[in-house]
């Protein structure tokens, strides 16, 4: 009986998105078709946020892959592909920025939002990690996301694959040409005028600035009329801490430097990754250099005394930043 019942009131349109048959005398219109009623079980994107960003991310990751396969993509005359640094190399680095270094970044304002200026930093840390935290920090917490250009050794280009990322994620050699045609061009350029000095100098030195060669950054931004942008960064010593240097096997492999750590060559693989220091990163006020008069470039004097007056504006900054920071592993 309930099931004869039952094909009754679906016949009648019960259960089956009609309103129940109308009674006898009943004027109103009882019937109404399903289109008409509120959508009750639709699914859309608004429903589920987290499968439409999988979604879109998965169609942003084909056509980059196309884009990739059919030679759809551009680099500019130093080999910087914008593309391939958002999309691959920048992502990859950000875990180890944010969640492993726990990075802080202060005096962001100070970058130009547009405009060629020459960030200069100091330099540590054994392996030099600290000019792909600069420039991970730059683009992301700036608000015009801009891309540091950052000026590299000799010996980065001579290395296998290591030259070929460098020259993608916007670096180039370290020289009077290369820097002036950046500048020109209105590029944010970043220089670490210690070189192998700061990054391969041994942990009882940690933090104490070493000689800013001989003032080539500075004549190049005097030549170009941009800013100079003291960066000081704290934290990038503690990730490998240098106690010995294996000179034999330096001189043997003609490199600068085998580092020894407490953690490599001891422990293989694992030695070399980076122990979970705290970083804190500041970008001090632009100091001018289009005020100084024609042929300030090749005045040796005007050259030495702003470089030792950007190499204190660094030194006294990183000296705050240890003080405020406190315990590196807190």
């Amino acid at each position: 009986m309930r099931n004869r019942r039952r094909v009754r009131r679906l016949r009648a349109g019960e259960g089956a998105g009609w309103s129940p048959r109308p009674r006898a005398g009943d004027r109103r219109r009882r019937y109404v078709a399903v289109a008409d009623q509120p959508e009750r079980n639709q699914v859309t994107s608004m429903s589920y946020p987290g499968i439409a960003g999988a979604v879109e991310r998965l169609q942003q990751a084909l056509a980059f892959t196309r884009r990739r396969l059919t030679g759809d993509f551009t680099v500019d005359a130093f080999g910087f592909d914008e593309e391939l640094t958002e999309q691959v190399l920048l992502p990859l680095l950000r875990p180890l920025y944010s969640t492993w270094f726990r990075t802080e970044v202060r005096g962001i304002e100070n970058i130009p939002d547009s405009g060629a200026a020459l960030v200069v930093a100091n330099h540590s840390g054994t392996i030099p990690v600290d000019s792909l935290m600069t420039q991970l920090a730059i683009h992301d917490e700036h608000p015009a996301h801009r891309h540091l250009r950052t000026l590299a050794a000799t010996l980065v280009f001579q290395l296998p694959v290591i030259s070929d990322l460098a020259r993608r994620s916007g670096s180039t050699l370290a020289c009077t040409d290369d820097v002036a045609t950046l500048l020109s061009r209105g590029e944010l350029v970043g220089v670490w005028p210690e070189g192998f000095k700061g990054v391969g100098k041994p942990f009882s030195e940690r933090y104490k600035l070493q000689r800013f060669g001989r003032g080539g950054f500075v004549a190049a931004a005097l030549r170009a009329g941009v800013p100079i942008i003291p960066c000081s960064i704290v934290g990038a010593e503690e990730i490998y801490p240098l106690v010995a240097n294996a000179d034999f096997l330096a001189r043997l492999l003609r490199l600068p430097y085998v580092p020894i750590t407490p953690t490599f060559p001891w422990l293989g693989p694992l030695g070399l990754v980076p122990l979970p220091s705290k970083w804190m990163i500041e970008f001090g006020e632009p100091i001018a250099t289009d005020g100084y008069g024609d042929g300030a470039a090749d005045d040796p004097m005007v050259i030495f005394d702003l470089t030792d007056h950007v190499r204190d504006v660094v030194q006294g900054t990183l000296n705050t930043l240890r003080d405020t920071r406190g315990h590196p592993f807190l």
